[in-house]
C-alpha cells in the first residue's frame, strides 16, 4: 500500500538528484520561503521531491538562515501520471493561472498550448505556467511534475501529435449525450490521450471540421450548459481520469 501523503509538513520541489545523506542547496526564494514566511530555523524538517526519485524526509541546514538541505530517508516511492495531456487555447493572467492549477491537481501529465482563430491571450508565459506546476504539485502531494510545452497554432499541433493517441475534443457543439458512457466506448482506441478545451468565443467552424478528421478522435459534450474554459477543464479532466485515468486506482 502506498503511504499516505504528510499533509502537515511543508514540501518543496528543488531540481537535484535525491538520496539518503545526499545535501541539496536551496535557492534565495526557497530559502526566504521556509525562513521567514515558515520560520523554520536548522533541523526543522520539510518534505523534498525531484519529479524523478520519489519523495524524501528532509531536514534543513544553515547558520543564520536556511541554506540547504540533507536528505534523510524516502518517505514515497516516485509514482507515474496517467498518459494525459490538456491541451487548451491559453486565458489571461489570474484564469490561467486558475486552470493550470486544477489540470495539475487533476492528474495531467503534459501541458500544451495552442492558438486558435479565437485565442483572447496572445501571449503565454511559460515560466509563470511551470512555476504554477510546481507550487500545484509542492502543496497537492504530487510527486511527478507535469511537462508544459511552448504554445503553437492548432493546426501545428494536430500535425504534429501521434496518430495512435486518443484526441477528446470537447465541443460545445456537440449533441448532449452521456459522456461517461461515451467515454466508456473509447476504452480501448488510443495509446496515451489528449484532452482538448478551446477558447471562450468557441472553436471557428473551419477548426472543427479540422478536428472532426482526425484519426482516433471523440467529440464531447459536458452538459446542456455552455461552461467557461477554466470550468470546462475540471470538469473535462474529472470525467477522463473517472473513466479512462488513474482514479479508478490504477495508472493506464
Amino acid at each position: 500500500m502506498m503511504p499516505s501523503h504528510d499533509f502537515r509538513a511543508p514540501r518543496l520541489f528543488v531540481d537535484a538528484p535525491l538520496a539518503q545523506d545526499a545535501r541539496v542547496p536551496l535557492d534565495r526564494d526557497q530559502s526566504n520561503y521556509l525562513g521567514n514566511v515558515l520560520r523554520l530555523a536548522a533541523g526543522a524538517e520539510v518534505l523534498a521531491f525531484n519529479g524523478r526519485d520519489g519523495e524524501w524526509q528532509a531536514a534543513i541546514e544553515g547558520r543564520k538562515r536556511p541554506d540547504g538541505l540533507v536528505i534523510l530517508q524516502q518517505t514515497r516511492p516516485q509514482d507515474r501520471l496517467a498518459d494525459l495531456t490538456y491541451v487548451f487555447a491559453p486565458l489571461k493572467h489570474a484564469r490561467l493561472d486558475y486552470m493550470v492549477q486544477k489540470a495539475i491537481e487533476m492528474g495531467a501529465a503534459g501541458l500544451q498550448p495552442v492558438l486558435t482563430r479565437f485565442t483572447q491571450a496572445s501571449r503565454v508565459n511559460t515560466e509563470r505556467m511551470r512555476a504554477n506546476v510546481v507550487e500545484a504539485s509542492e502543496q497537492c502531494g504530487i510527486l511527478s511534475i507535469a511537462t508544459v510545452a511552448e504554445p503553437v497554432p492548432l493546426e501545428r499541433f494536430l500535425s504534429q501529435r501521434a496518430a495512435g493517441r486518443l484526441l477528446i475534443f470537447c465541443d460545445e457543439a456537440a449533441e448532449v449525450e452521456n459522456p461517461v458512457q461515451s467515454l466508456q466506448g473509447a476504452r480501448e482506441a488510443g495509446q496515451g490521450i489528449d484532452v482538448l478545451i478551446g477558447p471562450e468565443g468557441g472553436f471557428a467552424e473551419e477548426e472543427r471540421a479540422l478536428l472532426l478528421r482526425q484519426p482516433k478522435i471523440l467529440r464531447l459534450a459536458l452538459g446542456p450548459r455552455i461552461m467557461r474554459a477554466d470550468t470546462a477543464a475540471v470538469a473535462a479532466l474529472a470525467l477522463v481520469q473517472t473513466v479512462l485515468g488513474d482514479w479508478g486506482g490504477k495508472t493506464p
